[in-house]
């Protein structure tokens, strides 16, 4: 294995960009603990309850495609600082919350934040490490958000009792400390950037978004990946936002049982993210995503048959593990395969187009459920996992010889662009 030298600027830059994938993700899941209470006492309808996380979802889109060309243009670490302090204050605004108005606005802002910062935070990742080893780092990332989810439903059940469900939404600023150490701890105009020094620093073309969709085969890729993510969210909101709910209206469990169910599936999750991210770098995405995609299908479909608490509990670890285990891997494909110039904008696009396109699958379940039943819910989500199969099998750079002459081409430019870096 290539070692690679990493200065202290660098090491703390990256910690900062993991972390802050960790404080989005609790933020965002403040909503899911309190939803019920929030519906309850602005009197709204379930119908208006559910727009706020669709909103958000809207918030991310925008946020995303903005905050994508700002880091292509200009200083990705000082543009990240901004995308965490945008959700963070927007978030804990929501304190002063008095109508369904003020809330809506809050959180399409708050989005805005939290879509922003991905792309922003998986290009400083990339610029800092080698091509070789994002896949694990990717998979690192996307288990800190897992644990920002845990520590969003611990600190739910501690303060929303003591201070209402306002009170729990004041703790969204909790990142503005992160901001703060950032500020003093990194030198944001000497992070690493690998292959910044081999573009035309001139260029007025960074960041646009069309350069996503120049050519035939670069719209196809791009349109193929979007179909991925957009499964890979309604998959898991699927997952998180209905299995629980089924398991206790259909198969009779406890809310306790689901509860537990949902511990195990984050569990399986994050072995499944971990695992992910280390056979993606060594045998390339497209074995591993169609293994993953192909055992996704399966799972879910299979899960339909599961009955006991044990049965639950395991097939619930197995579903996490390849549904969402994927999810590693998007930001060191993406980033892999698009130019440096539209790198930050590629990830945030793609990405967030997912979550407002894939968002919508718990309205779709919620229908289905309605007109049939939990057999054909499980086959639709286990058809979307074929659907994203065969869109990622019609990726030609997703070949492992295309796939390593990307990242090949990413290591000449890293290699002009900056010092070797140390091992982490």
């Amino acid at each position: 294995m290539n070692t690679y030298e990493q200065n202290k600027n660098d090491r703390r830059a990256l910690v900062a960009a993991i972390i802050a994938s960790g404080m989005d993700d609790l933020n965002v899941m403040f909503l899911a603990f309190t939803m019920s209470t929030i519906i309850t006492q602005l009197n709204l309808t379930s119908a208006q309850g559910g727009w706020i996380g669709t909103i958000t979802n809207f918030g991310m889109l925008f946020g995303g495609v903005v905050f994508g060309v700002l880091a292509d243009r200009y200083n990705k670490f000082k543009v990240f600082k901004w995308t965490v302090i945008i959700f963070s204050v927007a978030t804990g605004l929501i304190f002063f919350t008095e109508s369904i108005g003020y809330l809506y606005l809050m959180r399409f802002i708050a989005g805005i934040g939290v879509g922003g910062e991905y792309g922003v935070a998986i290009s400083i990742m990339a610029g800092i490490v080698p091509q070789e080893r994002m896949g694990r780092i990717s998979s690192l990332n996307g288990i800190v958000g897992q644990v920002g989810s845990i520590t969003s439903a611990i600190l739910a059940g501690l303060i929303a009792p003591l201070f209402g469900w306002r009170g729990l939404f004041l703790f969204g600023l909790l990142p503005l400390v992160l901001v703060i150490w950032m500020h003093f701890a990194v030198d944001a105009t000497h992070v690493s950037d690998s292959g910044r020094q081999t573009t035309n620093s001139a260029s007025t073309s960074k960041g646009r978004i069309a350069d996503l969709f120049k050519t035939k085969a670069l719209m196809h890729q791009t349109l193929a990946l979007m179909v991925m993510t957009t499964v890979q969210i309604a998959g898991y909101f699927g997952m998180m936002n209905w299995l629980p709910t089924i398991m206790q209206a259909n198969i009779g469990v406890s809310v306790s049982g689901s509860s537990a169910w949902m511990v195990t599936t984050i569990l399986g999750m994050c072995l499944g993210m971990l695992v992910f991210g280390q056979l993606l770098d060594h045998f390339g995405p497209r074995l591993v995503y169609g293994v993953f995609l192909c055992c996704s299908a399966a799972s879910v479909y299979c899960f339909t048959f599961a009955k006991t608490g044990p049965q639950l509990l395991i097939g619930g670890a197995i579903l996490g593990f390849f549904v969402n285990g994927m999810f590693a891997g998007y930001g060191a494909m993406i980033t892999r395969l698009y130019p440096y110039e539209v790198r930050t904008v590629a990830n945030n696009t793609i990405l967030n187009v997912g979550r407002a396109v894939g968002g919508f699958s718990s309205v779709i379940i919620g229908m289905i459920l309605d007109s049939s039943g939990v057999p054909t819910v499980m086959l639709f989500l286990a058809s979307l996992y074929v659907i994203s199969f065969v869109f990622m099998m019609s990726i030609p750079n997703l070949k492992q010889a295309r796939y390593i002459k990307h990242g090949q081409s990413a290591s000449k430019a890293s290699s002009v662009a900056v010092a070797p870096l140390a091992e982490i």
